[in-house]
């Protein structure tokens, strides 16, 4: 099974993520934390990744593929991909597609986690007193939140148009945000 979780910053995608990787065994495929891994293993891809972001360029779509590419094996023998953070954009996704498919794979099941702007600013305002990360004060999460709208919205009907789309309401609980997405990862499997 392999899943693409799509949500805004804050929406609880790393929560959910988690989640699933404790309760099915799927491995996550975060391009962030695989940037940051690459760059920090000293491998060549590693090299090449910190010579960019140290440019403040942004990593190719070929790189952030290799990298993902580079997991497959992992995710597969796992039992299947949470995609977290990529695709990002419509050559992205279709690239994924075409990957995917010459290992005799695909994408099963997208799920779009919802949540009101105003609730979203509420939980980054809060991670930002906690943490004090930098991208959740609320100046660079207005950014973030008008930078991930405009990317992802192609890649909606994209994956609509596949019948892969789900839409989960992210304003409940955790408990109820996880129930849903258990009950579209049934639906997916039984179908």
């Amino acid at each position: 099974m392999n899943l693409i979780l799509f949500g805004p910053p804050g929406a609880g995608k790393g929560t959910q993520a988690k989640r699933l990787v404790e309760d099915r065994r799927m491995v996550q495929l975060s391009t962030g934390d695989m940037l940051r891994a690459a760059i920090a293993s000293g491998s060549e891809l590693g090299k090449r990744v910190a010579g960019i972001m140290e440019r403040g360029e942004l990593v190719s779509d070929a790189i952030v593929i290799e990298l993902i590419e580079s997991r497959l094996p992992e995710a597969e023998a796992a039992g299947g991909a949470i995609f977290d953070g990529f695709p990002r954009t419509l050559a992205q996704a279709e690239a994924l597609d075409i990957m995917l498919k010459g290992r005799g794979k695909q994408i099963d099941l997208v799920v779009r986690l919802k949540v009101e702007d105003e609730v979203l600013l509420e939980r980054i305002a809060g991670r930002f007193a906690e943490s004090g990360r930098p991208d959740d004060n609320p100046e660079s999460f207005k950014v973030r939140l008008a930078a991930y709208n405009d990317q992802t919205k192609p890649l909606l009907p994209y994956y609509e148009n596949q019948g892969k789309l789900v839409n989960v309401d992210g304003m409940g609980s955790i408990d109820a945000v996880a129930q849903a997405i258990d009950e579209a990862l049934q639906a997916c499997q039984t179908a």
